[in-house]
């Protein structure tokens, strides 16, 4: 298995460590969809080790549903990108966040 077939047990993991009885009640991580088609994901920061960080607005175009877009705003790490670019957009956001140890688990 390819490192990015494991984004999502890194995610869930990510989740878990922020979950203290607190955290959980009032932000979180939402996965929905668009209809461009697409992926749209809202991973909250606020009270996380990440929450001053940002990660300007990116976008990558390959083609009319290959795109992954991806910023911070608000305390919030957002992923926007095509039907088939989930794992590619979840990566991003690991990698961000696990840049110099910060948000590593």
């Amino acid at each position: 298995m390819s490192e990015s077939e494991h984004v999502l047990d890194w995610l869930q993991s990510w989740y878990a460590a922020q979950c203290d009885g607190d955290w959980e009640h009032e932000w979180g991580v939402s996965l929905g969809t668009l209809d461009n088609p697409g992926w749209i994901v809202r991973i909250d920061l606020e009270e996380t080790a990440l929450k001053d960080r940002e990660y300007p607005r990116q976008r990558l175009t390959r083609g009319e549903h290959d795109w992954v877009m991806a910023w911070t705003s608000e305390r919030t790490f957002h992923i926007a990108c095509g039907p088939g670019n989930l794992t590619e957009g979840l990566s991003i956001f690991r990698s961000w966040a696990s840049e110099g140890g910060s948000g590593a688990l």
